[in-house]
């Protein structure tokens, strides 16, 4: 009698990973708010320089492709409600979603997954993190510049805005978050 009251107590209680995985997730998509407030306007392009592809980054190489996806959609998703979480230069909302930095955003969900995914697939190390930020930081800037360009209608002042001002920076967060993420995902 006693082992059917664990049994039916068991399944009757909230699936606790489930709660957890929830939980993380949704930190990981604070990380990414945070780092997207954490800005530097330039004033010759319409594109801040942002910590923003940093933290997706590393929540793709930490959380893996799943809930790396995850994370980033929600970001989207709360900012497309309305809540500060995008870079401040911007219109904030579902406007700044078709702005200047539109293309960014958009692919964030998918920057996350290719960085977790590469991640997954292989051995663990700096060496596996960093092929996998360069893989997502590659789809990244095509996404951006393709943005731009369709904007701009000039694939030369899309590369002028969103590529030549940020590759010293972005070669420095590719590196902070592949060996950040080192020792990051052991623990999750």
């Amino acid at each position: 009698m006693s082992k059917a009251i664990v049994a039916d107590s068991h399944v009757s209680s909230p699936p606790v990973s489930l709660i957890k995985q929830a939980g993380i997730v949704i930190c990981a998509s604070a990380v990414i708010a945070v780092c997207a407030r954490i800005m530097l306007p330039l004033p010759f392009t319409p594109v801040p320089l942002t910590l923003s592809n940093f933290g997706v980054l590393l929540v793709g190489l930490v959380l893996g492709s799943r809930r790396g996806f995850a994370a980033a959609a929600l970001y989207l998703v709360w900012g497309a409600m309305g809540l500060p979480v995008f870079a401040s230069t911007g219109a904030g909302s579902f406007v700044q979603m078709l702005g200047p930095t539109g293309g960014y955003l958009w692919a964030y969900p998918v920057v996350a997954f290719l960085a977790g995914w590469v991640a997954e697939h292989g051995s663990p190390g700096f060496t596996r993190n960093l092929a996998a930020s360069v893989v997502g930081e590659v789809v990244l800037f095509i996404a951006g510049i393709g943005w731009l360009a369709v904007m701009t209608q000039s694939w030369r002042q899309a590369a002028l805005f969103g590529l030549y001002p940020f590759l010293f920076a972005e070669v420095s967060k590719v590196m902070l978050a592949s060996a950040a993420a080192v020792r990051l995902q052991r623990k999750f």
